[in-house]
């Protein structure tokens, strides 16, 4: 009974909120141009604040430890695995899978390699591709660097209730056509959703991907999300939940190449080789 008290209140405070909505929506409706897009950009500087100021803006490199879950085709969850992931700004990524950490993928720009039982190969050239053009999606880079870039454009699109959550939404829009849309709570500042569509050159058809944010916790001085979910066109693709983030650890260039990989292979590929036979 308490639970559906909880539920049913929570529900009529989503349908009033709901009913005001339209009302206050007026406002991104009539501003002008000029004043939706500084409008968006103070909310963004907002956000940055919130997220840190200037030691969020000033993050290197970034060391996490949790577990990745993959979502099946009909919804259902698969299971978790272990992971730590090792990231340094702008494109340099490097992924190791599972207790062993024998399966580990690497991304450095235009190049990657992908270590596991069978040895060290190069990347898909569409692996490849991908992670470029998650970078350019990724919040924090969005927050970092983007903001700035040439032919970007910005809008105020309104309130909204978001996660029952009073929320404003800003809208990027960039100058290869991705439009990039941003829920930023009212009561703290952080994004908690980003929606970003996207349309096949060759085909139209539209694309849209959402990531959800929460349980931020302070790491260093940096607001971090703790949990954090990617859907694509409305099914659930994965989820991580970070046990553990480092910032500005110091990570070296030579982490991210083909070479590391070769001297981890060196160290532990036979074994698995000798254990798989």
């Amino acid at each position: 009974m308490r639970i559906t008290r909880i539920v049913g209140a929570a529900l009529l405070l989503a349908g009033l909120l709901f009913c005001t909505t339209p009302a206050r929506a007026q406002d991104a409706e009539v501003m002008l141009p000029e004043q939706s897009a500084a409008k968006a950009k103070e909310m963004l500087q907002q956000t940055i604040q919130a997220l840190g100021g200037q030691t969020y803006l000033s993050v290197r490199d970034t060391t996490c430890t949790g577990r990745y879950g993959q979502f099946g085709h009909s919804g259902d969850l698969e299971g978790y695995e272990l992971f730590f992931d090792f990231t340094k700004l702008p494109d340099k990524d490097r992924t190791e899978h599972g207790k062993k950490r024998n399966i580990i993928e690497i991304y450095n720009g235009d190049k990657g390699w992908i270590m596991d039982r069978g040895g060290v190969q190069d990347a898909p050239a569409d692996a490849v591709k991908s992670f470029q053009d998650n970078v350019k999606k990724d919040m924090d880079y969005i927050l970092r660097a983007r903001l700035n870039e040439p032919g970007m454009i910005f809008r105020y699109a309104g309130p909204d209730i978001v996660d029952l959550k009073e929320s404003d939404w800003v809208e990027l829009v960039d100058s290869e056509g991705r439009t990039i849309r941003i829920a930023i709570d009212r009561a703290t500042h952080y994004p908690i959703r980003k929606i970003i569509v996207t349309r096949d050159p060759t085909t139209r058809l539209r694309s849209e991907e959402v990531d959800y944010f929460s349980e931020y916790f302070p790491v260093n001085g940096v607001e971090t999300p703790l949990k954090y979910t990617h859907e694509r066109n409305g099914q659930k693709v994965f989820q991580v939940f970070f046990t553990e983030c480092k910032v500005n650890t110091g990570l070296a260039d030579s982490l991210f190449t083909k070479e590391s990989l070769d001297e981890r292979y060196a160290q532990v590929g036979k074994k698995d080789k000798k254990k798989g036979k």
